[in-house]
């Protein structure tokens, strides 16, 4: 059986860090499903300077602000057009929101099948969004190079999802 990445205990701890810092329990458990997937992203930067459970509560205090972020972007788009936000709930009928949901459970397990080094340049490029010149520095490679493997990584990609059965498009991601 294969050991899970990370422990339920220090998850549960890590789940009681984020609720003390965003009170909504829905909030939270997104804002943990994100911080796990950044770690497990970045594990490999663990210097081990300061403890594991310590590592993580930064990532997650980056991942609390990323949501507010984006939450206080869509409040102020949808106050000062109304009308997008009616737009946007017709668009995203229950219909397309379980479609939604389940191409993007298929896209994570396509993504699995991938190698670990595409894995990682989709996850910084698509579920981060940084830059080609981010990841590059992240990564410390050059620009080319970084562009050249998102390049195979989006064909690897394409292909393996195809080969598992799923639709070759995609709906957007709003």
């Amino acid at each position: 059986m294969k050991k899970p990445l990370f422990e339920k205990k220090i998850i549960l701890k890590l789940k009681n860090f984020i609720i003390k810092k965003v009170s909504n329990p829905e909030e939270a458990e997104e804002i943990l499903e994100e911080t796990l997937v950044s770690a497990s992203d970045c594990l490999e930067l663990y210097s081990g300077k300061s403890s594991f459970f310590t590592w993580l509560c930064g990532i997650a205090k980056h991942e609390i602000a990323d949501f507010y972020r984006k939450k206080k972007i869509k409040t102020i788009l949808f106050s000062k057009l109304p009308w997008l936000e009616n737009l946007a709930s017709e668009a995203l009928g229950p219909e397309q929101i379980i479609l939604r949901e389940e191409t993007i459970k298929k896209a994570e397990k396509t993504l699995k099948t991938l190698s670990e080094g595409y894995q990682r340049v989709l996850r910084l490029k698509y579920y981060q969004g940084l830059s080609v010149k981010e990841i590059a520095r992240q990564l410390n490679e050059t620009v080319k190079a970084i562009e050249s493997r998102l390049s195979r990584a989006r064909k690897a990609f394409a292909k393996a999802f195809v080969a598992n059965g799923f639709e070759r498009r995609l709906p957007s991601s709003g």
